[in-house]
């Protein structure tokens, strides 16, 4: 049996395993999804949103990429973020990124990812920032880690300079942004920010008037 076929094995086993446990539980699903939890987090596959939170299907809205990266030319992104504000009236978001990342150790090397070299771009001006506090870590992994944790914060920046961030925050002071860093080690988040709204918090250079888009 290939890798696939199991996959699609795997697939029966789960649903009949659910129906078995709760008769409604597919029901239920298919007719509402009222998550309250918007997850902004990486494509690593060791790094699933529902099981590090422990919520079933419907409690989080997910997008993923490489690195967990707010880009204000992300039209993916922005559609994600625009749908779960306005819609989905999600009351938080979560920027998860994780120890170890992939995307960001790539970042710091001069290796050429060839496409991926626009998308890495972004982490590295990260980097260029705090350079001189992710250089004094006295090792190659600790300064991923440390970029890893700048990168974060630097993310949940980004969103609040969003007019999405800030349109909702004016019509219904909601949602805080919260900035997670997840353990491959020992499957543990820490949590290094939590912005409430106000837009006050935000430099006067980046704040819409209008709300639009």
């Amino acid at each position: 049996m290939n890798p696939y076929e199991k996959l699609l094995l795997q697939n029966k086993a789960w649903s009949q395993e659910k129906i078995q446990q709760d008769e409604k539980y597919f029901f239920r699903l298919a007719h509402q999804q009222k998550p309250k939890f918007l997850w902004i987090g990486c494509s690593d596959s060791r790094v699933p949103a529902n099981e590090i939170t422990g919520t079933d299907p419907g409690e989080v809205f997910v997008h993923r990429n490489i690195a967990n990266m707010v880009v204000h030319t992300d039209l993916n992104l922005l559609s994600v973020l625009q749908y779960a504000i306005e819609y989905l009236k999600v009351e938080h978001v979560i920027v998860c990124g994780h120890y170890g990342c992939g995307g960001v150790d790539a970042a710091v090397s001069n290796k050429s990812f060839g496409l991926i070299n626009k998308w890495l771009r972004n982490i590295k001006e990260v980097y260029k920032t705090y350079q001189s506090e992710i250089d004094s870590e006295p090792n190659h992994e600790e300064r991923v880690n440390k970029l890893v944790e700048y990168n974060v914060l630097e993310q949940c920046q980004d969103l609040i300079k969003t007019s999405i961030i800030q349109k909702s925050w004016n019509e219904r002071n909601a949602p805080e942004i919260h900035g997670w860093v997840y353990g491959l080690s020992n499957g543990l988040v820490k949590e290094l920010i939590t912005i409430k709204p106000d837009i006050n918090a935000i430099h006067p250079v980046f704040r819409y008037s209008d709300g639009e888009l």
